[in-house]
């Protein structure tokens, strides 16, 4: 009997991970059969063109994630009852909809948290360690991860660090990190980054191998059980001083030009986590994974042989 196709939503696909996301699927089979793939868009009335010839088998659904108008469409044409189905980046209201699904035991739902759950005063934090955000994105993040495990019978929660890599097939218009500093640093004039804020940047590549991984575990174990809460960051635990300076480095920039500061000489408006830097032992053991170093994804990023 013929495989049916693994079905996958990718909710928030016209941005960037969902974007790489996509592509990385587009471009692998499940067993032999390729993915059946969907993404929700929602900040323009139509979905790029570009990402739509660069993933042509993709169906595309508008839908408003704060209200959730647009899913029951989803359900009609994308299958009301998968026998798979994975999402990212996902509110309550696409938790409650998969919920009403009558086999929603079938279902896994892989969820993008961040780091920034972590209340940043010491350095390489492990997923049982207390989570205490600081700030309101954070603390968004940790009640979507409570009603997540409170509300899903499968799931995997990545807590993610600053993700950087090349720009997407539909390029997107927010600045990315790596391409941003590179420009800065590009003019030959002196440029302030903090010093005493760090994080473990992790590479965009890396990040859908995770989701991948997820995927082809999620589909490969008979009983279909999947808990999951993982940080996923990379090797590195570097400052905004200290990425700049790996720029720098790989661009042959003069390294004078990166002027250290205290993130507590800027009013951002908003309580930042010093130090959230992040264990990922548990990661590379669950999935056999070891992320890019960071200077060797700035090289990858910037096309640097």
């Amino acid at each position: 009997m013929e495989r049916a196709a693994t079905k996958v939503l990718v909710v928030g696909g016209t941005g960037y991970l969902g974007q790489h996301v996509l592509e990385g699927l587009s471009k692998i089979a499940d067993d032999g059969v390729p993915y059946d793939l969907a993404f929700t868009y929602h900040s323009t009335p139509n979905p790029p063109p570009l990402l739509l010839a660069g993933v042509p088998q993709c169906l595309a659904f508008h839908v408003d994630l704060r209200t959730g108008d647009g899913l029951e469409t989803v359900s009609r044409r994308f299958g009301q009852d998968p026998d798979a189905a994975m999402a990212v980046n996902v509110p309550s209201a696409l938790v409650n909809w998969i919920s009403s699904f009558q086999d929603r035991d079938a279902l896994l739902l892989i969820h993008l948290s961040t780091d920034q759950v972590y209340a940043g005063v010491k350095s390489f934090y492990k997923e049982e360690d207390e989570a205490a955000p600081v700030n309101v994105y954070g603390k968004s993040k940790m009640a979507a991860e409570k009603f997540i495990s409170e509300k899903c019978s499968n799931y995997a929660i990545l807590r993610s660090s600053i993700i950087y890599g090349p720009q997407t097939i539909s390029p997107v218009p927010k600045s990315l990190p790596i391409q941003w500093i590179d420009g800065v640093l590009s003019k030959g004039e002196p440029v302030e980054f903090f010093h005493d804020e760090f994080r473990c940047p992790v590479y965009v590549k890396d990040v859908v191998t995770v989701i991948l991984s997820l995927i082809h575990r999620w589909r490969s174990e008979g009983d279909k059980q999947m808990k999951l809460l993982l940080n996923l960051g990379g090797p590195n635990r570097v400052s905004r001083v200290e990425m700049a300076e790996v720029v720098a480095k790989v661009r042959g920039y003069n390294a004078s030009l990166i002027k250290p500061v205290s993130a507590s000489s800027v009013d951002r408006g908003v309580s930042s986590p010093a130090d959230i830097s992040m264990d990922i032992s548990n990661l590379v053991q669950a999935l056999g994974i070891r992320p890019t170093p960071f200077q060797d994804g700035v090289k990858s990023t910037l096309e640097i042989a």
